[in-house]
């Protein structure tokens, strides 16, 4: 079922309350998904050794690079597709973007979600990181089927083409539909996806110091500059009205 226009307006808040509830279920579930992982993979490692501190690090310095991984998959999206696009609370269907990643998958921001659900949810308990990566998953997936519907209408046999040719979500290993010549634009892209870079950065932090008070602090930093693609939207319709209205 696809989500419906308060859904899709509010989806950043949506996607922040899953990452809320999902750290919240630590109060159910006291063991951190890293040290679930320790006892499946080095269960000989003792509590509060060296070597427990060292796989921590190892841990978390992977889930640091999925957030560092989503972040450069969402910047070469929104390269192609704009960040006041991307970030805008309003749904667009006017344009079929079919160049950069989305000759691989038809999703490439969505699917970017799914690996930063995992490196960030390495820091939840184990129960915390079954929720995060499943709930992102479904609501990723709800927002997709609500876009497609709308780029069906609107796009009509050139989106029926695309759709059969193109992955919805895990992309090809090759591309399967020719460039249109499109020209990123790297600059506004990596200021709008600027966030998610800092959340790796955030992560990194931790696998460094394990301390969750200095990563807490850079995920908060990470959390206000989400509203620098905001401000992009605010001007790109800002500049539009001026140029309807002259």
């Amino acid at each position: 079922m696809q989500t419906t226009k308060f859904e899709f307006e509010k989806r950043f808040w949506i996607i922040c309350a899953i990452y809320f509830m999902g750290f919240s279920l630590s109060v159910f579930d006291h063991t951190p998904s890293i040290v679930s992982v320790r006892h499946l993979i080095a269960p000989s490692i003792a509590r509060g050794s060296p070597d427990s501190d060292l796989f921590a690090r190892i841990v978390i310095l992977a889930g640091a690079l999925l957030v560092f991984l989503s972040a450069g998959l969402r910047t070469w999206a929104a390269a192609y597709l704009r960040t006041d696009i991307v970030h805008d609370t309003s749904q667009h269907s006017e344009a079929l973007i079919a160049d950069g990643p989305f000759r691989y998958t038809r999703n490439p921001l969505y699917f970017g979600n799914l690996p930063m659900a995992v490196g960030i949810g390495v820091l939840a308990s184990r129960l915390g990181f079954v929720f995060l990566v499943a709930a992102n998953w479904i609501f990723v997936y709800r927002l997709i089927l609500r876009e497609e519907e709308a780029l069906r209408q609107s796009q009509g046999e050139s989106y029926r083409a695309y759709h059969q040719a193109v992955p919805r979500f895990w992309p090809a290993l090759r591309p399967r539909v020719p460039s249109a010549g499109r020209q990123p634009q790297w600059g506004q892209a990596f200021a709008g996806e600027s966030f998610v870079w800092i959340f790796g950065l955030a992560e990194l932090s931790i696998a460094i110091t394990l301390s969750a008070r200095i990563g807490g602090a850079v995920f908060l930093l990470a959390f206000l500059a989400y509203f620098i693609p905001l401000r992009l939207v605010r001007k790109r319709r800002a500049r539009f009205a001026a140029a309807n209205s002259s």
